[in-house]
């Protein structure tokens, strides 16, 4: 009983370890770590060589200086290709970076205004909203009633609508007012999507970046061969002296 009770114990921290990431890998078995009999070989080129025994899997990848890939440890025999694998991973991780860098992430910013707002701040407000909107993110417009304010909503409202007509060309309202306790909440929607957005920032960005570096060196001297002829083109021919 006391062996069964160790025997679980040690079991339960080996589950534990592996949760942890101690013992599992997430990356597949290469070369000499895959212990299996045979393999269903695919070639460099994707070609299917067919079951052929471990050994011979691993002399040929030896002979075309490529490693040994376990792309499917499942199958029965499991699945493996000759590829370069650490060109695989620096390939794979760009891929990731690319997608990651291209994500798109909805994003809900929030505005808040009084109902009696002063134009300057109005003005200021409106501001931020059209940066968000063009940044492709959404906007949650609250509208906040003090004291007696309570009983006019309709002041809100006008104001919300008022917001609403005034940037109707980068968004549209996603969510119409309503009233929540003291505040009243609308919510505009950018007619551009977030990932259109953030291509056109970069593209921008490049743009300034190319303004300030100034033409390249061989633009000039490109440029400079170009005038040259001009100019000599423009010269007057010289007339002969007379003897």
């Amino acid at each position: 009983m006391v062996f069964n009770k160790r025997r679980y114990a040690a079991v339960r921290q080996a589950v534990a370890w592996c949760y942890r990431g101690g013992s599992i890998s997430a990356e597949p078995r290469i070369n000499d770590r895959i212990r299996v009999p045979e393999v269903r070989l695919v070639g460099p080129s994707g070609e299917q060589v067919g079951i052929v025994p471990l050994a011979k899997a691993l002399e040929l990848a030896q002979e075309y200086d490529l490693d040994l890939v376990e792309v499917a440890a499942t199958a029965r025999p499991p699945v493996c290709k000759l590829m370069d694998y650490g060109k695989f991973k620096y390939e794979s991780a760009m891929k990731a970076r690319e997608a990651r860098k291209n994500q798109a992430h909805t994003v809900i910013k929030e505005m808040k205004l009084r109902p009696k707002i002063d134009p300057h701040d109005y003005d200021t407000k409106k501001g931020h909203v059209v940066r968000f909107l063009k940044q492709g993110d959404k906007v949650k417009i609250t509208i906040m009633f003090r004291g007696r304010e309570q009983s006019r909503p309709e002041l809100g409202f006008r104001l919300l609508q008022r917001l609403a007509s005034d940037v109707e060309e980068l968004g549209f309202i996603e969510s119409n007012p309503k009233q929540d306790g003291r505040n009243m909440i609308m919510v505009l929607g950018p007619h551009k999507k977030k990932t259109e957005a953030m291509a056109e920032a970069r593209e921008a960005q490049a743009a300034r970046k190319a303004e300030r570096q100034g033409p390249t060196p061989d633009a000039e001297s490109e440029g400079d061969t170009a005038e040259a002829p001009a100019a000599a083109a423009e010269a007057p021919a010289e007339t002969p002296s007379e003897a």
